[in-house]
């Protein structure tokens, strides 16, 4: 098998290769390579300086994450890194694309890095609930001071060639077209000069001077970092790397490292790296299949949801012709998109060229002929199925032969909304979340006629809007909504019986979501589809909106919220909770975290488990990704299903006959086979 490492000798310096397609990654080969190449420099007299880069689209973009979990294969990152080090000649990374985790490792290793302004360098492994592995930690503190290290080990996102020189991380950038030849320039003018290496390095005295340092950070990242153990290690690591020698420092970061490696967390995470990726490939579309040309978007809606959706194509340099009912209307709603993307540009996330860009390619209409041209239809109008139906039978009389038409809706059946048209292989859902523009998830819903050029455009183009897609087949509610139904169901049904309702939301939050259940209805506006007749009440939330109470936007909802909108548990609430179920016969009783917990979140696995049986999602993970990106399940549990295993498909089961609910078939075969869905 040819090496995916190669070495070039100019004059006296040797080029060290690699050429290790897609990305790079520092799997055993590239690492034997690698060490072999420096021994190779360090025995021959005639070298007097090293550089190290790759070929392809990128430097080392990390390690090779499908080593995670098997049997280590020698050399071992830090020991490759160590031999690079120790040498007393220059050796120089030369860093176009992303030098990310190992990859970032290697460059600290070196001597020296130089740079092309386009290439990004960062430790992203937090994102997998790990920290760097390969002294990461201990060089980077000591290259370019604890306070600028942190950001880069806590947070994981890489930073520009620019701002890594700003810190000390790169010391030269060079030109785009002549990296090597500059790099080889670069590493012959330190022939013969001492050379410095980071783990030798004193910036990280900054820490020691200022040992607040640590905890004014993490009290800074608190919200971000909440229920994650690899931040915390993160910061302990970087904290030793001021408190101990490198050889210690490196040893407490192996620990650490160790430590969250054998963990539930890191395992979560790592499963929904592959997770997100697995969801983009739909098993009966071929790879190749042809995709239909998307140069043109129409919208259809002006309010909240439309103007969203349309800011996602704006924003990726596609033009919009978005339709509206009335003037007033559509006026609101460009107007209110183009106040989003100027209060994105106060917060200098875009530029004032960038919001006119975007807003320039917006076009306003009252008219289905303007949506003629299009080559994909969007409807974001009211969820009623004979509304839908009629704006699909117009735009199947106006719009174009061969284009995507597409429905938002969140509930109803695509396929009912497919048979008004006359191309129902055209027809397929795209149902966004709220604030459409900000949310990642996009389901995708299949309907039973959906071609698979359609499906496959509609997927490769959530990508370019920076969307998390994933395919759910026709049924009430799709992958989503039909789950959380089954939440809510038990949610409403625990208070009722005499569980206090924010005890029900701080369960879930305690679990890791950003909010429970009564919360979000408060957010969302509990007066949301309202019949709007105080004397007429059925439910808790009618009688809450017969006396105004309409959640944040009144300033009281379930809670009672000041002016700060933090909120507070309502006597009044309480009451009408009470006189429910009193009128319904409830008897009250107290209730266990515990069994609110496992009540409200084992259903969602058997709901699940019913979606995966019916082959409404392709696989249990696409139901993870649905989860994380649109509900706020806590990543690093890796989603419900993923979860579920975690703690046993056999306790979700005796959980849920413990509490007298439903138990399907499908769950009940896999808890008693091999315990996991897929």
């Amino acid at each position: 098998m040819t090496s995916p490492i190669r070495t070039e000798r100019h004059d006296n310096v040797l080029v060290v290769i690699s050429d290790n397609p897609p990305v790079n990654a520092l799997g055993q080969a590239v690492r034997a390579g690698l060490k072999d190449a420096i021994e190779e420099a360090m025995s021959d007299d005639g070298i007097e300086a090293v550089v190290i880069r790759c070929d392809g689209r990128t430097f080392f973009a990390g390690a090779d994450i499908t080593e995670f979990g098997k049997p280590p294969v020698g050399p071992n990152l830090p020991e490759t890194l160590d031999t690079m080090e120790a040498s007393d000649k220059p050796v120089v990374a030369a860093i176009h694309g992303t030098a990310l985790g190992g990859g970032c490792e290697v460059a600290l290793a070196c001597h020296y890095r130089v740079a092309v302004p386009s290439a990004k360098l960062g430790l992203p492994e937090v994102k997998l609930g790990l920290i760097p592995g390969a002294a990461g930690t201990q060089r980077l503190p000591r290259l370019v001071g604890a306070e600028a290290a942190l950001p880069l080990v806590v947070g994981g996102n890489p930073i520009s060639a620019k701002k890594a020189q700003g810190i000390g991380l790169v010391d030269e950038i060079v030109g785009e077209d002549s990296l090597e030849a500059d790099a080889i320039a670069f590493a012959k003018s330190k022939i013969g000069q001492p050379v410095p290496r980071a783990s030798e390095g004193t910036a990280n005295e900054d820490g020691v001077r200022d040992p607040d340092l640590f905890d004014r950070f993490r009290a800074s990242q608190a919200r971000k970092i909440r229920g994650f153990d690899a931040p915390n290690a993160a910061i302990e690591a970087v904290k030793a790397a001021g408190t101990m020698s490198y050889a210690e420092g490196v040893k407490k970061e192996r620990e650490l490292f160790t430590e969250l490696m054998s963990g539930t967390q890191s395992a979560a995470m790592r499963h929904y790296f592959f997770a997100e990726r697995a969801a983009n490939k739909i098993d009966d579309v071929p790879k190749d299949t042809p995709l239909i040309p998307i140069e043109k978007v129409g919208v259809i809606g002006a309010g909240t949801m439309g103007g969203g959706i349309s800011m996602n194509f704006l924003s990726a340099g596609i033009p919009v012709t978005i339709l509206e009912m009335s003037q007033d209307a559509l006026d609101r709603g460009t107007g209110t998109m183009r106040k989003n993307y100027e209060n994105t540009a106060k917060k200098g996330r875009m530029t004032a060229d960038q919001v006119e860009q975007a807003m320039g390619l917006l076009t306003p209409t009252l008219s289905y002929d303007d949506l003629a041209d299009c080559d994909l239809v969007i409807e974001a109008v009211y969820e009623s199925m004979d509304v839908k139906k009629e704006v699909f039978g117009k735009l199947d009389e106006v719009v174009k032969q061969g284009a995507i038409l597409a429905s938002n809706t969140s509930y109803l059946d695509v396929n009912e909304i497919a048979a008004a048209t006359q191309r129902p292989g055209y027809v397929v859902g795209m149902h966004f979340f709220s604030p459409a523009n900000i949310m990642k998830l996009l389901e995708v819903v299949r309907g039973e006629k959906t071609r698979g050029d359609v499906l496959a455009t509609v997927m490769k183009l959530s990508k370019t809007i920076g969307k998390v897609a994933a395919v759910s087949g026709v049924c009430p509610g799709f992958i989503g909504n039909r789950m959380l139904s089954k939440r809510q169901g038990q949610a409403n049904a625990l208070i009722m019986e005499g569980a206090n309702y924010w005890e029900v939301d701080e369960v879930l939050l305690d679990f890791g979501f950003p909010m429970g259940p009564f919360q979000m209805g408060d957010l969302a506006g509990i007066d949301i589809g309202w019949h709007r007749d105080p004397s007429k009440v059925t439910t808790v939330r009618e009688a809450l909106c017969a006396v105004g109470r309409f959640g944040q936007k009144a300033g009281k909802g379930f809670y009672d919220y000041d002016e700060a909108r933090q909120r507070t548990p309502s006597d009044e609430v309480k009451q009408i909770i009470a006189d429910f179920a009193a009128k319904e016969g409830k008897e009250q009783r107290e209730i266990s975290k515990n069994e609110i917990r496992e009540r409200l979140l084992y259903p969602m696995v058997n709901e699940g488990a019913k979606i995966l049986e019916e082959g409404m999602a392709q696989r249990a993970s696409d139901i993870d990704v649905v989860w994380i990106n649109g509900y706020g399940w806590p990543l690093y549990t890796g989603g419900p299903m993923f979860w579920a295993q975690t703690i046993g498909l056999d306790t979700i089961v005796e959980g849920l006959e413990k509490h007298g609910l439903p138990v399907s078939n499908y769950l009940r075969e896999r808890a008693a086979g091999s315990g996991n869905f897929d």
